[in-house]
C-alpha cells in the first residue's frame, strides 16, 4: 500500500527542537521542578543550599513565584499568607521597590504553649509581626488599608520563625521568593477585634533571653500593616487569586529577625495586641 502523502507523527523531542519557544518553555519548567525539589530536599535534610542565582544569572521574580506555587501545591494546607521586604531598607538591599509574599502552611502553625523544635529547622530566626484574620474575601485592584481593616474579623500579635534554605540567609529577591520568603514556623496570639486600635501607632518591644533586642511601631511595615495586606490583595488578584475569609496574613517583620537557638526565649509585646513568649528547644 502506498504511503505517498501520508503525514507521520513528529516525536515530541523533535517538535521541541523545531520550535525554540517550546524548547525554552520546557527548559524553564524543568528548572522550576528542579528548584522546588532542591528546596524540599534541603528542608527535609536540614541542609542549606547555595542560592540558585549563583548559577542562574537570569533568575527572575516570575520564576521564583512559579517555584513557590509548586511548593504550595505540595504543602499540607493553605492557612494564609505572609509578607516580606516590607521596609524600604530591606527592599533596597535586594533591588526592589515593592514587598514580596509567601504562603503559610497549616502544618507549620505552633500551638500557644508549644516550644519551637529547632532540630526540625536549619537556621531559625524570630521576628514579631501583626497578624490579620480575614472575615471577608478581599480582592483588588484598589484595595485600601481601610478595606483591609473592614474585612478583618480580628488582629493579633504574631511571631514568625524564619528558616532560609540558603546558606547564611544569602539570596536575591527571586531566590527568597522561590524559598517561600524563608517561611519556617509561626505563632498567633489571642485574637482581638481591630476596632479602636491604631495599628500603625502600636508600640513594639522584642526581647531575647530578657534582653531588649529592638523596638518599633506598627508603622515599620509600609507605614501601616494594613497597607501591606492591601498590597497583597491587589497582587493576588492580578494573579487570579484572592485573599479569602478565614485566612490569616502575617503582615511583615516589625523588627530585624534575631537568631533563635535551643535554650533561647523570645518575647514580643505589641501594644494592645498583647504579649507572646516562645521558647526554643
Amino acid at each position: 500500500m502506498s504511503t505517498h502523502g501520508r503525514r507521520h507523527p513528529v516525536p515530541a523531542e523533535t517538535a521541541r527542537r523545531a520550535d525554540p519557544a517550546a524548547a525554552r518553555g520546557a527548559a524553564r519548567q524543568q528548572a522550576i521542578d528542579d528548584m522546588a525539589s532542591a528546596l524540599t530536599s534541603a528542608a527535609a535534610a536540614r541542609r542549606a543550599l547555595d542560592p540558585f542565582s549563583d548559577r542562574m544569572s537570569d533568575l527572575d521574580l516570575a520564576t521564583g513565584y512559579a517555584v513557590q506555587r509548586r511548593l504550595r501545591g505540595a504543602a499540607g494546607g493553605l492557612a494564609g499568607w505572609k509578607l516580606g521586604l516590607t521596609s524600604r531598607a530591606k527592599q533596597a538591599q535586594v533591588g526592589l521597590d515593592t514587598p514580596v509574599y509567601g504562603f503559610l502552611d497549616s502544618t507549620h502553625a505552633l500551638a500557644p504553649a508549644q516550644s519551637l523544635d529547632t532540630a526540625a529547622l536549619i537556621q531559625p530566626r524570630a521576628e514579631p509581626e501583626i497578624v490579620f484574620l480575614l472575615g471577608d474575601d478581599l480582592e483588588g485592584p484598589g484595595v485600601t488599608a481601610d478595606d483591609v481593616l473592614a474585612a478583618s474579623s480580628a488582629v493579633a500579635a504574631g511571631l514568625e520563625i524564619l528558616d532560609s534554605r540558603y546558606h547564611d540567609y544569602r539570596f536575591t529577591a527571586a531566590d527568597v521568593v522561590a524559598d517561600d520568603v524563608s517561611a519556617g514556623r509561626y505563632l498567633v496570639g489571642p485574637l482581638i477585634p481591630p476596632g479602636g486600635i491604631d495599628l500603625g501607632a502600636v508600640g513594639v518591644t522584642f526581647e531575647k533571653n530578657g534582653t531588649l533586642v529592638a523596638t518599633a511601631t506598627g508603622a515599620a511595615v509600609l507605614g501601616h500593616p494594613a497597607a501591606a495586606v492591601a498590597w497583597l490583595a491587589g497582587r493576588l488578584t492580578a494573579e487570579g487569586e484572592r485573599l479569602r475569609a478565614g485566612q490569616i496574613v502575617f503582615s511583615g517583620g516589625l523588627t530585624a529577625a534575631t537568631p533563635f537557638a535551643p535554650g533561647d526565649v523570645v518575647t514580643a509585646r505589641i501594644g494592645q495586641l498583647g504579649t507572646l513568649v516562645l521558647a526554643a528547644t
